[in-house]
């Protein structure tokens, strides 16, 4: 095994070593999805000593106890994320060669963990093919030990929506900051299954609310279907304007401009990532503003009032620096869930 305290800064030095033998690896990442995916990306036909860290104080923990030589790490973490460990270990002048596994591909995500001493920044889900050939290009080559075991990691139904969730969010993230020129900060999705009456709470409580404003999306594909919906609190308008150098009065129609704008890109974004992960398309309807365009009755009524429950995925996107923020709920009928969960499976497995 290399020791931690051999005399190697990856992310600092130019030089390729070039290594023959066993190497740690450490996998940090809070979805156990994520974890079992990075691990079978690795060369199979290396020797590995692969580790697990489940957020950034267990990955931090690990570096210290030699764990990771090579570390890749996930930047949307609890308890300490992505950025706060690439800090740590510089603070700490831990040797490890850094590569960041992420689902947030914002150009300013990928600059802000190069600066902080990542050595590669690469976008999930991992392509095993890349793994091989950069850790190649930086002389990383282990010695053969034959095949690598197969990496059995329990993973749950809700553990694999939340990081296809994770992905396609990423995915929206980066054409939302592109189009304002912002960094877009990236919770971590709050799944989960919730009783219709907490639903119809939820709706009419948006609807009720004169400080905020929603946007209803449909979509159908693959026996799975429900309907999107993104909430803007009032105070976004003029820091949106801003930054889509909106000129003119926000009135009503200035600001139902502003919202189908940013709506088509998450709406539309979000979903398609989420299908493409599952390897299907959803056919997806007209983004439509709830009260204006389609009435909270009408909305309950198209098939929801039907369900006992619901699949949510929450997703809270918020501008840096800037008064923007959204709340993105991902609504799946109930009887979409047996084909979700076949389609799951079969990326999990």
């Amino acid at each position: 095994m290399i020791s931690a305290s051999a005399p190697t800064r990856y992310a600092n030095s130019p030089q390729k070593r070039l290594y023959i033998m066993t190497i740690p690896v450490l996998i940090c990442d809070d979805s156990s999805m994520a974890r079992k995916q990075m691990a079978r990306a690795l060369p199979a036909d290396w020797d590995l000593e692969i580790s697990f860290a489940r957020n950034g104080i267990e990955g931090v923990d690990a570096l210290r106890a030699g764990k990771g030589e090579i570390m890749f790490l996930d930047l949307n973490m609890p308890e300490m994320d992505g950025y706060e460990v690439l800090s740590a270990i510089r603070s700490e002048d831990l040797h490890t060669m850094i590569i960041v596994v992420s689902g947030d591909i914002q150009p300013e995500a990928h600059q802000r963990v190069m600066k902080l001493g990542a050595l590669a920044f690469l976008k999930k889900p991992v392509d095993p093919d890349q793994i091989s050939e950069l850790l190649i290009q930086y002389g990383i080559r282990a010695g053969a030990k034959g095949e690598l075991s197969r990496i059995e990691l329990e993973v749950s139904f809700m553990d694999a929506c939340q990081e296809v969730a994770n992905v396609a969010m990423g995915r929206a993230a980066d054409l939302l900051a592109r189009l304002l020129d912002a960094f877009v900060v990236l919770p971590i999705p709050n799944v989960n299954m919730i009783e219709m009456s907490e639903l119809h709470m939820a709706v009419n409580q948006v609807a009720d609310d004169d400080t905020l404003t929603a946007v209803c999306q449909g979509f159908i594909g693959a026996g799975i279907a429900g309907e999107a919906l993104l909430v803007f609190s009032e105070s976004s308008f003029s820091d949106m304007a801003e930054l889509m150098k909106y000129k003119g009065e926000i009135d009503e129609s200035a600001q139902l401009e502003l919202i189908m704008d940013v709506a088509s890109i998450l709406l539309g974004a979000c979903l398609t990532g989420f299908a493409d992960q599952l390897d299907i398309s959803f056919s997806q309807g007209h983004p439509m503003v709830l009260g204006r365009h389609i009435k909270v009755r009408d909305l309950l009524k198209n098939g929801i009032s039907q369900w006992k429950e619901t699949l949510a995925i929450e997703i809270a996107y918020s501008i840096e620096n800037r008064r923007i923020n959204c709340d993105l709920l991902l609504l799946f009928t109930e009887d979409s869930v047996p084909a979700l969960t076949s389609r799951l499976a079969y990326i999990v497995d």
